[in-house]
């Protein structure tokens, strides 16, 4: 008699939608250098919405995990159940070793972002402080305001984009303990209800976008939940419910909408910010939801648009999460006059092939590696997560 398979079966990857995460994030470290020259003044950012990559990320999650594990906590033919203690040693051994990177990265770099100007807090900061910092970081545990080092009130002020990341395994928290409970009658309400609660926020905030949440207060931790809740219900749901759309060239006519969502100039004025609310609530409550499922139903297709997809989508997380140690530098440059827009050009495009560079060095040299000594020392089977 033949024994039952004992093992958690790795699922195949949508390349598509890898490869979308890898559009998004390049993006993003092109509208955080954008954000440099802006003065803090979002109707000059060129690449204005260049922070709804952030809401497509947790799209994307919610849909991924509830496709990789659904199925793995009451599995049939005989596979392993899937334990909580399973699931989060799968999300830990995925997500904290480049976490543990950017930290240490930015970290690094640190004192050569000092600017009276705009981190007005780096140069007064000793060494032991920094490593304290650090070491906290690397936990991604979110430090107080009263413990910032560099001047934003950021969470994590070597590593900008970790706040992102809190929630992301918020999320991860809220599906292992419950959501992966509940039918989808009622996740269907829950996404109904976070829409309504994102729409209202976006029509009725002074600041006329959904920016924040990498703050440790009230404000900011409530917009971090906002822009989290709906986009990670609605990536369930489009699993659950197997919503697919079918498209020749998914990759290319899902990434044009993607990036255009990015672009467009911001909408109304001052006085009327709540055009530009409405149009990020229905990227979000709308669009995303389209490109996902577009993604979803296609395989890639051509040797370079499968290379390409591949390619970004590895590297996607890597660049994410390690690329605001560079930023912060770069944004210290041009606060401190060091280069004429002319200049902060040619050393941009020089800051995101770097980053594109440190990210597959990261992925190749370190992450890979440690997750796949990790997977082989604490899961069952030596797969890599997904």
């Amino acid at each position: 008699m033949s024994q039952p398979d004992t093992r958690i079966q790795p699922k195949q990857h949508f390349e598509i939608l890898d490869g979308l995460r890898g559009v998004a994030a390049m993006v993003v470290v092109i509208f955080h250098m954008c954000e440099a020259w802006n003065g803090g003044d979002h109707a000059r950012q060129i690449v204005n919405h260049g922070y709804l990559a952030v809401d497509f990320f947790f799209m994307l999650s919610g849909f991924v995990v509830a496709y990789a594990y659904d199925d793995r906590w009451h599995p049939a033919n005989g596979q392993r159940r899937m334990t909580l203690w399973d699931f989060f040693k799968r999300r830990l051994i995925r997500l904290q070793p480049m976490v543990v990177m950017g930290t240490l990265l930015g970290a690094l770099l640190f004192y050569q972002s000092a600017s009276p100007r705009v981190f007005p807090l780096v140069a007064a900061t000793s060494v032991p402080r920094l490593i304290l910092i650090a070491l906290i970081g690397c936990t991604l545990i979110p430090i107080p305001i009263s413990m910032d080092i560099r001047g934003w009130q950021e969470m994590h002020p070597l590593d900008s984009a970790a706040w992102s990341l809190i929630f992301e395994y918020i999320a991860n928290i809220a599906y292992a303990l419950g959501l992966r409970k509940v039918s989808n009658r009622v996740l269907l309400v829950l996404a109904a209800l976070s829409a309504a609660l994102l729409t209202h926020y976006l029509v009725t905030t002074p600041r006329g976008d959904i920016t924040g949440g990498w703050t440790l207060n009230a404000l900011e931790l409530k917009i971090g939940f906002i822009r989290l809740f709906y986009p990670f219900l609605a990536g369930m749901l489009l699993q659950r419910m197997q919503i697919r759309i079918h498209v020749r060239n998914a990759f290319l006519w899902c990434s044009l909408p993607l990036v255009l969502s990015f672009v467009l100039p911001r909408f109304g004025t001052p006085a009327t910010g709540w055009k530009n609310g409405l149009y990020e609530a229905l990227v979000v409550i709308l669009l995303y939801p389209v490109i996902v499922a577009m993604g979803a139903g296609e395989q890639v297709s051509g040797r370079m648009t499968t290379r390409l997809c591949r390619f970004s989508g590895a590297i996607s997380y890597p660049l994410y999460i390690t690329h605001y140690a560079l930023i912060y530098i770069y944004t210290a440059w041009v606060a401190e006059g060091k280069f004429t827009p002319a200049q902060g050009l040619a050393w941009g495009a020089a800051l995101f092939f770097t980053a594109i560079a440190i990210a597959y060095a990261c992925l190749k040299l370190y992450d890979e590696p440690v997750r796949r000594w990790l997977n082989r020392r604490f899961l069952v089977t030596g797969t890599t997560t997904p």
